[in-house]
Parts: C-alpha cells; sequence; structure tokens
C-alpha cells in the first residue's frame, strides 16, 4: 500500500490550520501545519513528499515570496494557494507562477480534499518518475557502458532515459562505429518493456524474400513464431532497416498501422547508410520513414566528444591489457594531442582497434601510438578532420586522464596519488571537482 502523502499547511491564523488540518486528516491526509513561511521552509525541501497548501496574505515572509522560493527549489511541488476575498488577481499571478491551484475564503472543504486528492497523486507520479530516472541515470550495465563526460554524451544519456519512457518508435542514426546498437538495447532496458523481448534483426543480412518470411510468417513447420511474435510486448530492433525491400517496408507498415496506439510493440530502427549523401529518409517510403522517426537519436560521432577519447582510450588498453595479461601502455601529452586530434572516421570501433593494437605492441616492446593513427589513416579516407583546438583544452583533457588513470591504479587511495603526481592535496581535490573525478569511484 502506497505511503500517505503529507501535506503541509501554512497559514499564520491558528483556527484556520487546525481547521484544514481536522478536515484533511479526517479524508486521510498526514498532515503538519505551520504558522509562517520561514518555519515551513525548514522542513520542505527539493523532494518532499507531499504538497503545500498556504495563505496568501502572512506576516514576514508572504504567500507569494514563500511560492517563489519553493518554486526554486523544486517545481514540480504542488502549491495550493488560500486567497481572501478580492485577491483573485493575486492568485492568478501565483498560477502564473507555478502554483497547482487556488482557493478563495470561504471555501468548500469538500474542494479542498478534492485539490488535495489531484495535488497529492501529481506528487507522487512526479517523485516516482524523479526516482526511476536516478536509478536509470546510473542504474542499469548497459547504461554504464556508454562513457563520456562530454556533453554530447550527457544529451545522448538524457534523449534515452526520456524516449525509453515513451512508447512510439525510435529512429537511430549516426556515423559507423559510434554506438547505435548499443544505444538501441539502452532504449530497451530503461523502459516500461525492460523485462520483454528485446528481438535484433541485421536486416541487411537476409535476401529480400528471406526477409519478409522471417519477419511476418516464421516457419510453422518448424515451429518458429514470425520475429514480430518474437518480440510481441518488447521490442523489435531492425538493424539496418535501409536495407528493407519495397514489398518488406509495406508489410512493416501495415504491422505498425494494425497495432493501433500504444504499440504492443516498439520498433527501434537502426540506419547504418555508409553512401555519401545518403539517408534513412531517401531509402525508405514516406509514411513508413515518419512512423519509424517519430522519436529519433542521433549518436555523436567520437571526434566531436573531446576528452572521451582518452577515458574510452584508457579503458580499453586496460582491459586488453588485462586479457593478454601485460601492462597497459601509458599515454604521454603528445600521444593524448595526437589521440584528440585524429579524426576517427571509424569512430568508436576504430578507436578499439587501435587501443588493442597499442597493447600488442607495447608487449612486444615497439612502435608508437602515433604510428597506429598514422597507419589508420592511410587505411581509412578520413571521413572529415578534426578541428584545431585551444592548447587549455588539450592540457585539461590531458591532465584529467592523468588524475584518472592515478586514481584507478592507486584504487582510490589519495596519498599515492599525491606522491606520484606531487600534488598537494586541495589541488588535487581541487582539480578532481574539477573534472568530475569521485574517489569513491575507484574504491
Amino acid at each position: 500500500m502506497a505511503k500517505a502523502m503529507k501535506i503541509a499547511i501554512v497559514d499564520d491564523e491558528q483556527d484556520m490550520r487546525q481547521s484544514i488540518s481536522q478536515w484533511l486528516a479526517l479524508s486521510g491526509f498526514d498532515t503538519e501545519s505551520f504558522a509562517t513561511a520561514e518555519e515551513a521552509l525548514k522542513r520542505i525541501g527539493a523532494d518532499y513528499p507531499g504538497v503545500v497548501v498556504s495563505d496568501v496574505r502572512m506576516p514576514g515572509m508572504d504567500g507569494m515570496a514563500f511560492l517563489k522560493r519553493l518554486m526554486s527549489q523544486d517545481s514540480a511541488l504542488p502549491v495550493i494557494i488560500i486567497t481572501g476575498h478580492g485577491d483573485v488577481p493575486m492568485a492568478v499571478e501565483a498560477m502564473r507562477m507555478g502554483a497547482f491551484d487556488f482557493l478563495e475564503k470561504p471555501f468548500n472543504p469538500e474542494r479542498m480534499t478534492e485539490l488535495a486528492k489531484r495535488a497529492t497523486q501529481k506528487r507522487r507520479l512526479a517523485l516516482d518518475a524523479r526516482a526511476l530516472r536516478r536509478d536509470l541515470s546510473g542504474g542499469t550495465q548497459i547504461m554504464d557502458k556508454l562513457i563520456g563526460a562530454s556533453p554530447a554524451m550527457d544529451r545522448l544519456r538524457e534523449d534515452i532515459l526520456d524516449l525509453g519512457q515513451a512508447d512510439g518508435h525510435v529512429l537511430i542514426d549516426g556515423e559507423t562505429g559510434t554506438g547505435k546498437t548499443l544505444a538501441a538495447h539502452a532504449l530497451h532496458a530503461v523502459g516500461s518493456r525492460a523485462s520483454k523481448p528485446f528481438v535484433l534483426v541485421q536486416c541487411g543480412a537476409y535476401p529480400d524474400e528471406e526477409l519478409g518470411a522471417v519477419l511476418f510468417e516464421g516457419d510453422p513447420d518448424a515451429g518458429i513464431l514470425p520475429l514480430v511474435e518474437q518480440a510481441r510486448g518488447g521490442t523489435l530492433c531492425l538493424e539496418d532497416v535501409e536495407a528493407l525491400s519495397p514489398a518488406v517496408q509495406a508489410r512493416l507498415l501495415n504491422f505498425i498501422n494494425d497495432q493501433g496506439a500504444p504499440a504492443e510493440t516498439r520498433i527501434v530502427a537502426v540506419s547504418n547508410l555508409q553512401e555519401q549523401g545518403k539517408t534513412s529518409e531517401d531509402m525508405l517510403r514516406p509514411d513508413l520513414f515518419y512512423r519509424l522517426a517519430a522519436m529519433r537519436i542521433t549518436l555523436p560521432p567520437l571526434r566531436q566528444r573531446g576528452e572521451d577519447i582518452l577515458q574510452l582510450f584508457t579503458r580499453f588498453t586496460e582491459q586488453f591489457a588485462d586479457e593478454y595479461g601485460c601492462d597497459a601502455p601509458q599515454v604521454g601529452a603528445q600521444e593524448a594531442a595526437q589521440l584528440l586530434q585524429a579524426p576517427w572516421p571509424g569512430n568508436v570501433r576504430q578507436l578499439i582497434n587501435v587501443a588493442e593494437r597499442a597493447v600488442l605492441q607495447s608487449r612486444r616492446g615497439s612502435g608508437t601510438i602515433a604510428s597506429l593513427l598514422m597507419a589508420e589513416s592511410e587505411a581509412v579516407e578520413p571521413v572529415m578532420t578534426t578541428e584545431g583546438k585551444p592548447l587549455k583544452e588539450y592540457v585539461e583533457a590531458f591532465e584529467r586522464m592523468l588524475i584518472d588513470n592515478t586514481m584507478r591504479r592507486h584504487k582510490g587511495s589519495i596519498v599515492a596519488v599525491m606522491d606520484e603526481l606531487c600534488l598537494p592535496r586541495r589541488t588535487l581535490n581541487e582539480k578532481m571537482a574539477k573534472y568530475g573525478l569521485q574517489r569513491s569511484d575507484y574504491l
């Protein structure tokens, strides 16, 4: 059973506070009363588990100033304003500022109960969504794989958390090697369908006739259900969606239309177009494209992710070093700059390849990261060159990588890190705060 939501009653008149409190308590609410706004603010924080009922006219901080303070610390907190006769314009202004609703004295107690029920229901949904978001933002293993502290990755994780809770179909696009299939898995993992099937179809791996049969017919003789049935209630991920023939596109559109809204089975389409100047919109029939692209996520290319490049390179080299039983190669300032300046046409997938080869050549005691990058640039024609960055950005990216690597090597021992990097504790603390590094992540 859900815990009763609180209602904070703020009014300088004792009789009014007691009257409202008694009535709402009889209606099943857990009430607490405050004679002043200042007193109430000591108890009401950003995640207050309830709603607020406040008079407008009070000595000291009045109801309008109180409302402004509450909205500044939690704009989703429902606040019901009680006004006197003739204060309706003030109540309208309160609504504009974010108040949930208002009651004019003398008010009908039943109306108070009705507003309280609506407000507490809204508050419970908001707090549940907030708690879920906190859990999801660092909770699933798949989300943990979306490594990076760049603004581009912050936006990507926010988009996945937002769209993961929605029901519409999603189109995921971006350059090769950016992690589109991983993003599709994450969308499923953070949504309400997480416990239902996730069925991945590599559309480009099937001839046209066979793909239609696999998707919509299955193999009754062998007891194999069509993939749309295997994914029922969950997510059907169509990788290389642009490879669908016109006939299969028509069948897919019929399937989507027959589902209605909200869709029982969510379609996540992944576009892997390689041709320059071509998009999924060019390759799909318009009515299907707009159904699939109702929501859209574009994966950021690695060259736009700044210091994420060094963070990812370090992670991958350490993983390969463990696998091959050797030490991970150390990245110097010049090599860090070269990694940051490389165009990375193959994005994260290319970075993984370079990291593995860096570990292998380090184990042999020969070769440099620069030589690997040069070989990569000769083997793969770059999509575009990386623009130069201010020296300060290169220095900060290298500094962050150096502290991160040292903290992980010493398992969060501040003293050991201070000794190795010759930094006083205050300077180390300041730099860790600047780069978003927390000691607890290394213990």
